[in-house]
Parts: structure tokens; C-alpha cells; sequence
């Protein structure tokens, strides 16, 4: 039972040690992934949609 409690342990501390990096991985690859869709250009029902509208800066 000794056993089993320091492997639990052991992989515990492993977790909460490895979950931070784990998630900021994880919050990258989402950030990346929304910056290549917003890269791409806009599928052409859309900008038939859209094409009324005029854009002024």
C-alpha cells in the first residue's frame, strides 16, 4: 500500500507541476489558431453579403 501511495504521489506532483505549462500550450495553439482564421480571407458569400457596406477609415 506504501507502494501505491508514493507512485500517487510521485505522479501527483508531476501534475500539478506539468498542468500550468500544459494549459499555456493549449491557450497558444487556440490564440494560433484564431490568428490564421482571421489571416484567411473571408469566405465569398460573405463579401457578397458585406459588399453594400463601405468601409471608411
Amino acid at each position: 500500500m506504501n507502494t501505491f501511495l508514493d507512485y500517487l504521489t510521485v505522479a501527483l506532483v508531476f501534475v500539478l507541476i506539468a498542468l500550468p505549462s500544459l494549459l499555456g500550450h493549449a491557450r497558444d495553439l487556440r490564440i494560433d489558431r484564431q490568428l490564421r482564421r482571421a489571416e484567411r480571407p473571408a469566405s465569398a458569400p460573405a463579401k457578397i453579403a458585406n459588399s453594400h457596406y463601405e468601409l471608411t477609415s
